[in-house]
């Protein structure tokens, strides 16, 4: 009898895995920008923050009208909607323990003084002719005067509810197609 036998099975040549490429320049590009984004924000938001603060204190340490826009929470809290296109914008705020006063000036043509007034919770028709709602004390502090006969004035206080400050404006209708608004609104804290 013969037996075949079979050779055992010859043992194969190890195989290597698979061939991956080495992506290290991706992990340097991750690490950097893991690193150089919180870091960039980190530095982005510390210099808004300083510019932040000076602009705090010039603002606190004005004594008259700063002619720039004040901000959306100053408008919202004192509820002196300034119509967007206005020009020549100016405003001071001051601050007590009992109240604070916020004025504001502002030039505008006849239909954004009519919105204006409409947001306050007044129409036009409201402004009478000749009537100055800001006191002399109030207009002194920045500096206004409206005891000049050669101009006209028109003027009306709103409150439109006992929560919100009340606003007194009085317009220079001299030159009708670019009235100048005069404001003051007195908020109790």
């Amino acid at each position: 009898m013969t037996t075949t036998t079979t050779p055992p099975p010859s043992a194969a040549p190890a195989q290597r895995p698979p061939h991956r490429p080495r992506h290290r320049w991706l992990v340097a590009v991750l690490v950097a920008l893991l690193i150089a984004v919180p870091a960039g924000y980190l530095a982005l938001s510390a210099y808004q923050s300083r510019d932040s603060g000076e602009d705090k204190a010039r603002t606190a340490s004005a004594r008259a009208l700063i002619y720039e826009w004040p901000s959306k929470v100053q408008r919202r809290i004192y509820d002196v909607p300034i119509p967007g296109g206005a020009a020549y914008v100016g405003y001071y705020e001051t601050n007590a323990w009992e109240s604070s006063t916020f004025y504001t000036e502002f030039r505008c043509s006849p239909d954004q003084l009519s919105g204006f007034l409409h947001e306050l919770g007044a129409e036009p028709a409201d402004l009478v002719p000749g009537r100055i709602t800001i006191p002399d004390a109030e207009a002194d502090t920045v500096g206004w005067s409206f005891d000049d006969p050669s101009r006209t004035y028109a003027g009306v206080t709103v409150q439109q509810s006992p929560e919100e400050p009340e606003v007194a404006v009085v317009v220079d209708l001299t030159r009708e197609e670019r009235p100048r608004i005069y404001v003051v609104s007195e908020a109790d804290v």
